[in-house]
């Protein structure tokens, strides 16, 4: 069975409403690890991705709030700079199976 290949996303959001913006922030927390208050990095396949894509965007309201999700490449993750608290993700805190 072939290994599927893990990217590296960062994922934000602003969500206006503050149920909604829970709801987001539980589902985030099953794929990734919180790294800023609306800001997620999260090491995933990309069906992993797929399955939090969907989940999120069924969500959202997409007259008020606002989803961002960057995936980067290892390069763009090597250059990732940081200042002040905190690690780059390294290894996912939580596996889906």
């Amino acid at each position: 069975m072939p290994v599927k290949r893990v990217m590296f996303y960062i994922i934000s959001y602003d969500i206006s409403d503050n149920k909604r913006r829970a709801v987001i922030c539980d589902i985030l927390k099953d794929f990734g690890t919180r790294v800023q208050y609306s800001v997620f990095e999260c090491l995933l396949t990309e069906d992993q991705f797929t399955v939090l894509f969907h989940r999120l965007r069924s969500e959202i309201d997409p007259a008020t709030d606002s989803l961002r999700c960057y995936r980067l490449c290892q390069g763009c993750v090597d250059e990732i700079l940081l200042a002040g608290r905190g690690d780059i993700t390294t290894e996912p805190d939580v596996y889906i199976f």
